[in-house]
């Protein structure tokens, strides 16, 4: 399952663990169900494995749709990183931190499974074609399982991510790995009905929402899919963050449409990008648009409606170009 480098590196990373009395966790603003699960199901391991260690979840800000998780972090203004060890997990650079006092701290480590653009950290453990980072986590419990401690909590922690990551294993970066540190994490007990509830109930609203990006959802000549939600949008539907996010997976499906993007509007005035695709590499596009992420799942933003249109009109002739040199796409 691991090359030698990659043993190295974890063997690294807990030597480090061991090392620190005071550790403290961070991870992507906005945070997804990796984000969430590969941080604290670290920070847990962590906490069960070495009791006498000082163990943080350091962020700024939470997520609604997994509450359920039933985690807890602090406030970064009120922790001490003074002579502390630092793990960022699931961001790719630092200026996506959700935590921005993190590299206060004595030594810092990353983990993480995008796109290594801008490399950071005094140990940095970057696998690209990973499902998740907390993929990653449940290979580094794994390896070590004889040393670590874990629990059902750990499970549904990482097997959370792992599958919010992966698209329920449907995505591209799925391997005959994923599913055996998934299979590992299952013999624990998870509840998968009660999580796939969790993970999948929407209010009514959100259906007619739903119905709403359907009836809204424009598509360019060449099958380029989007969607604008914009303040108005969000407030006739009282939409979460995450509610706003997923408009872009509701396009997903459409025959032919390899890009799919949802443009979401940000309380600070700028538009929030999420681009998808099938195939086509998306990522140098985020790029150009100051974002980044995976080959076929990454971030951007723009700055006025002018932007996204140059954004669109940039996605269309990608598609336009990779269907005329490409067959045996849907």
């Amino acid at each position: 399952m691991s090359d030698c480098s990659t043993t190295k590196l974890k063997e690294a990373i807990l030597e480090k663990i061991i090392a620190y009395d005071r550790i403290i966790i961070a991870r992507h603003v906005r945070p997804d169900g990796d984000a969430i699960g590969s941080a604290h199901g670290l920070a847990r391991i962590i906490s069960l494995s070495f009791p006498e260690k000082e163990v943080i979840v350091s962020d700024q800000d939470k997520s609604d749709f997994l509450a359920f998780l039933e985690t807890e972090e602090q406030d970064p203004d009120s922790v001490d990183y003074k002579g502390a060890l630092a793990i960022v997990l699931d961001t790719g650079n630092v200026e996506r931190i959700s935590n921005k006092h993190i590299q206060k701290s004595r030594e810092l480590i990353k983990i993480d499974h995008h796109i290594d653009n801008t490399p950071y950290g005094d140990i940095s453990w970057v696998e690209e074609k990973r499902s998740s980072t907390s993929e990653m986590v449940t290979e580094f419990l794994y390896t070590f399982r004889d040393k670590l401690k874990y629990d059902k909590k750990v499970a549904l922690l990482l097997y959370t991510g792992i599958i919010t990551d992966c698209g329920n294993f449907k995505y591209e970066c799925t391997t005959g790995d994923t599913l055996r540190y998934a299979a590992f994490l299952l013999d624990e007990g998870i509840d998968i009905s009660t999580l796939h509830a969790h993970l999948e109930l929407e209010s009514f609203s959100y259906f007619k929402f739903q119905a709403h990006v359907y009836e809204k959802m424009q598509i360019t000549e060449n099958g380029v899919a989007y969607i604008y939600v914009d303040k108005e949008m969000q407030e006739r539907f009282n939409l979460s963050k995450t509610q706003q996010s997923n408009s872009v997976d509701m396009m997903q499906n459409i025959r032919g449409s390899l890009i799919w993007i949802a443009f979401i509007d940000n309380p600070e005035g700028d538009i929030r990008v999420r681009l998808r695709s099938r195939f086509v590499p998306i990522n140098s596009l985020a790029e150009k648009y100051s974002g980044g992420g995976h080959a076929n799942a990454a971030g951007a933003t723009v700055h006025s409606v002018k932007e996204l249109k140059a954004l669109v009109k940039e996605a269309d002739d990608i598609l336009k170009d990779y269907k005329a040199k490409n067959g045996g796409w849907i």
